[in-house]
């Protein structure tokens, strides 16, 4: 007699490695580092509009450790570049990055010496979202 004939219909059988990655995949706990004008963008993505827990990104995640996408809106300045990668650093594997405007994805019209051009000469970057400013509905 096998495993299959002695469990009742509907019982479903997995490991906690399996469970816990299929909830990661299925949805992203994303952590906020938004710096300029592209955050007000990003936090009405998260507003009943366009409402991003239709992906599983309910909540907003103030710890890095409970987050693994990080939405980085806006310009970083050379002196917020350090703290983005540390905030970075302290993320749960596996972890992704969104760069959100154009600030963001390449230094926007702030092309000087105090603001990074790009945040991927920081962080590596998954995915760029484009724009002055970024649409809401694009996350």
């Amino acid at each position: 007699m096998g495993v299959e004939e002695k469990l009742p219909s509907g019982v479903l059988l997995t490991t906690v490695e399996g469970l816990a990655g299929y909830m990661r995949k299925a949805s992203f706990w994303p952590a906020t580092f938004g710096l300029a004008c592209c955050a007000i963008e990003m936090m009405t993505s998260g507003g009943p509009k366009y409402d991003l827990a239709r992906f599983g990104m309910e909540v907003f995640r103030a710890s890095p450790r409970q987050a693994d996408l990080m939405i980085v809106a806006g310009r970083v300045s050379q002196k917020m570049a350090p703290v983005l990668r540390q905030i970075y650093d302290q993320m749960a594997e596996p972890k992704w990055v969104l760069a959100m405007g154009v600030c963001a994805s390449s230094g926007g019209m702030f092309n000087n010496y105090a603001i990074v051009q790009g945040v991927d000469h920081v962080v590596p970057v998954d995915m760029y979202l484009p724009g002055c400013p970024p649409r809401p509905e694009m996350p």
